[in-house]
């Protein structure tokens, strides 16, 4: 049974419509969670929205959006005028225009979404748009409000269906230039570049997320069944921190090793042994 839909809407491109509803691709509800909690009597605790000048507690009934115009100083905005500007993007997703894959950078990427369609009626028409997508290559740009906020999302095929992923716009995303403008560049050798590059080969794959685990997700689960077990849990003790590496070309070549050794397989000396036998048998008729 699917999740309740986060948004139900309509899917525009042109004269073309279809209705749509978007499930997030994610989920949380698996991770572990703790509540706070009262120590003394074990009871939870719940929180209380309390006016930050007087103390007292605001009802529900008293709650409100404000914008900051001045330090401590709020323009109250009501209800029905944030509904006064909605879009039309609040219940459709309008496809603006299509867009090279290879031409989005991920910095962009935001959440994904599985949109598909919204009963009988516009089975039709999702075909006919997720086909003409997976025709051309390309990637759909729409918008769509979700949350109060106009996005824009990013829409390709996958399987039967579409994924739409909501992107950053330009303002959210922080120029690397700040970040990496200081970075020195030092000469580095080409024998060093070409060891961490033998590195890199030895650890090459593909990628498979089934294959990822998350070790601090299972660790919390051990310890929540040890103590509601009424186990004592005991900190184990801190490896050492390694020391600073002294010669750079020795560390890359110490790593090659270790890669090159853990990486033979138990078959390969059986391997070797004929060839040694054929050696001795060369050297014996040459001897004779």
């Amino acid at each position: 049974m699917l999740p309740r839909a986060y948004w139900k809407g309509s899917l525009k491109l042109s004269l073309v419509t279809c209705p749509v509803a978007l499930y997030p691709a994610s989920t949380t509800v698996e991770r572990t969670r703790f509540h706070m909690i009262n120590t003394e009597t074990g009871n939870r605790l719940k929180q209380q929205m309390v006016d930050s000048e007087t103390g007292d507690v605001v009802e529900k009934e008293q709650k409100g959006r404000g914008y900051e115009v001045a330090k401590g100083e709020y323009v109250p905005i009501e209800k029905e005028e944030l509904e006064a500007v909605q879009l039309e993007s609040n219940h459709t997703i309008d496809i603006d225009n299509f867009v090279p894959r290879d031409e989005i950078d991920r910095r962009y990427l935001d959440s994904p979404y599985y949109l598909v369609p919204d009963g009988k009626s516009g089975v039709d028409a999702f075909a006919v748009i997720r086909d003409a997508m997976k025709n051309q290559d390309r990637v759909a740009l729409a918008r769509v409000v979700l949350s109060n906020r106009e996005r824009i999302v990013a829409i390709e095929p996958l399987g039967k269906g579409l994924l739409a992923t909501t992107l950053r716009y330009a303002y959210e995303v922080r120029d690397e230039e700040d970040f990496f403008g200081d970075i020195k560049t030092p000469k580095i050798s080409r024998d060093m570049v070409e060891l961490a590059s033998h590195i890199l080969d030895t650890k090459a794959s593909h990628f498979d997320a089934s294959k990822f685990e998350d070790e601090y997700e299972n660790a919390l689960k051990n310890l929540v069944k040890q103590k509601a077990a009424g186990k004592t849990i005991k900190a184990p003790e801190r490896p050492e921190k390694a020391g600073n590496v002294i010669n750079l070309m020795d560390a890359l070549k110490q790593s090659l090793k270790g890669r090159t050794a853990s990486a033979r397989s138990p078959r390969a000396a059986p391997r070797r042994a004929p060839k040694k036998a054929a050696r001795s048998t060369a050297r014996h008729r040459k001897a004779s």
